[in-house]
C-alpha cells in the first residue's frame, strides 16, 4: 500500500512539473514505471478529478484542484497569523476561551484556540471537530452558506443534548437570527453546560471562511452576558476580515434604527 501510494505521488509530481499534458509511455520512462502502473495511477486521479485526459492525444494534464487543496493550506496558515493578536486581544478581555474555525463539510475544526485562564473552562483541543449545527462558530459561518451547504450539515441531526436542534427548519430559523444579530449563540446544544458566541470571518472577496468563537461553561455565559460579549466578539471578527481584506461594507457594525428595533426584540426574547 506504501510503494503504491509514493507511485501515485510520483505520478502526480511528474505532471506537476511538466509545461504540457503527458503520454503513459513518456511519464513510464521517467519514473521507471510499468505503463499498467501508471495508467492505474492516472486512472485515479480522473477518476478524484486530480487529473484530466485529452479525448484526442490521450494525454494526461492536472486539474486546478490540487492548486485548490494548497490555497486552503496557505489560507489557513495566513489565517490563524493574521488572527492570532485578535484572539489575544478577545481573549484578555473576556477571560474566556477563544477558537478560530473553518467549516469543513457539516463540521468545524479548531486551527487555533487560546485557553481561558480561570480554573473552570470549556475544553476543547486544536484539531479537533463538532457538528457545525449545534457550535456557535458553524452557526456562525452556516449562516451565510447556500441552502444545499445547510442541507448537508443538517442531514444527520443526532440530539446530543436536549438543547440540540431536532430538525433543519428550526436550524435555519437560528440562522435567520445570526444574520440578523452579526453573531451565533451556542446554548448546550454541544455538550450540555457549556455556552458560546461566534462571528463569521471574510476574506478579500467578502465570503465567509472562517470564524472566530468564544466558549465557557453555561454559570458564566448567561443570557446578559453572551449580549455583552456579542459585540466584542464581532469586532475581533470583523477586525481579522479587515486584514483580510474583506469589503468595508462586509465590516462595518451598522446600527440603523431598523437594526437597533430588531436587537430590542431579541432583547426582550430569552437566548
Amino acid at each position: 500500500m506504501e510503494l503504491a501510494f509514493q507511485k501515485g505521488l510520483s505520478v502526480l509530481e511528474s505532471l506537476a512539473h511538466a509545461d504540457d499534458a503527458r503520454g503513459i509511455s513518456e511519464i513510464a520512462n521517467e519514473l521507471k514505471m510499468t505503463k499498467s502502473n501508471v495508467h492505474r495511477v492516472l486512472q485515479a486521479l480522473v477518476q478524484r478529478g486530480y487529473a484530466s485526459q485529452d479525448p484526442v492525444s490521450n494525454r494526461y494534464k492536472l486539474t486546478l484542484k490540487i492548486w485548490e487543496l494548497g490555497a486552503q493550506v496557505l489560507a489557513r496558515i495566513d489565517l490563524k497569523e493574521i488572527a492570532a493578536p485578535f484572539l489575544l486581544d478577545l481573549e484578555e478581555r473576556t477571560e474566556e476561551t477563544v477558537h478560530l474555525s473553518v467549516l469543513d463539510g457539516a463540521n468545524v475544526i479548531y486551527i487555533d484556540k487560546i485557553d481561558s485562564p480561570q480554573p473552570v473552562r470549556a475544553y476543547s483541543k486544536m484539531g479537533g471537530r463538532a457538528p457545525a449545527y449545534c457550535v456557535a462558530t458553524g452557526k456562525a459561518m452556516l449562516a451565510f452558506q447556500s441552502d444545499e451547504v445547510v442541507k448537508r450539515a443538517g442531514a444527520k441531526m443526532a440530539r446530543y443534548t436536549p438543547k440540540t436542534f431536532r430538525n433543519i427548519g428550526d436550524l435555519n430559523q437560528d440562522l435567520e437570527r445570526v444574520r440578523r444579530l452579526g453573531y451565533a449563540i451556542n446554548r448546550g446544544e454541544w455538550h450540555e453546560g457549556v455556552c458560546g458566541i461566534a462571528a463569521p470571518i471574510r476574506d478579500s472577496s467578502g465570503i465567509v471562511i472562517a470564524a472566530v468563537g468564544l466558549t465557557g461553561p453555561a454559570h458564566r455565559m448567561s443570557a446578559s452576558i453572551m449580549r455583552k460579549f456579542g459585540p466584542k466578539v464581532m469586532q475581533a471578527a470583523n477586525a481579522i476580515s479587515r486584514n483580510l481584506g474583506a469589503p468595508l461594507a462586509c465590516t462595518e457594525i451598522v446600527d440603523s434604527e431598523r437594526t437597533a428595533k430588531k436587537r430590542q426584540q431579541d432583547r426582550l426574547n430569552p437566548i
